[in-house]
């Protein structure tokens, strides 16, 4: 399975793939960080829908149209606030995860990108979101063949080393 999933450092918007996933809020209404750039690329077309969906549940996600992205659809998951571990945090980037690979599977996405969820303004530790991450993607892979490639597409060289990282570990 690991070999089904690779680390690059970019920017999510420009990736031509599948499906990319989108740090979100629990509004699905725009915010800041990757969610704003995610927003901001897709156009206003993507604002619109997101008001039709009524928000969505942390550890959970929702669908779009990629709009004008080069990617065909957006998986948006609002991750969980970081607390200090002890409320539930790592079941629910899991949950984040999971919930976007299964919407990518039922929609027929072959390729899924995922930016690093909830380590930004979110503040979840870098050094335990990564290896969460990697963990729920490896598990859902093991079970789901029709998603031959999952990325993690790392903003700077910190997060990507993290990544790389957790991803030697596996």
């Amino acid at each position: 399975m690991v070999e089904r999933i690779a680390i690059i450092q970019g920017d999510i918007t420009k990736q031509r793939v599948d499906a990319i996933a989108n740090a979100a809020n629990c509004s699905l209404l725009g915010g800041g960080g990757v969610d704003g750039a995610i927003h901001r690329a897709a156009g206003p077309e993507l604002l619109a829908e997101c008001r039709t969906l009524h928000g969505c549940e942390t550890g959970k996600a929702k669908i779009t149209k990629g709009y004008r992205l080069p990617a065909k659809y957006v998986l948006h998951t609002p991750g969980p606030v970081w607390h200090g571990g002890n409320k539930r945090e790592p079941e629910l980037l899991a949950g984040c995860y999971r919930s976007c690979l299964e919407l990518a599977s039922e929609y027929g996405c072959k390729t899924v990108d995922f930016p690093s969820i909830s380590t930004g303004v979110y503040g979840y530790p870098l050094d335990q979101a990564a290896p969460t991450a990697l963990t729920a993607i490896k598990s859902y892979l093991e079970e789901h063949p029709e998603i031959t490639q999952v990325r993690m597409v790392c903003f700077d060289a910190g997060t990507k080393a993290a990544y790389d990282t957790a991803l030697a570990n596996l």
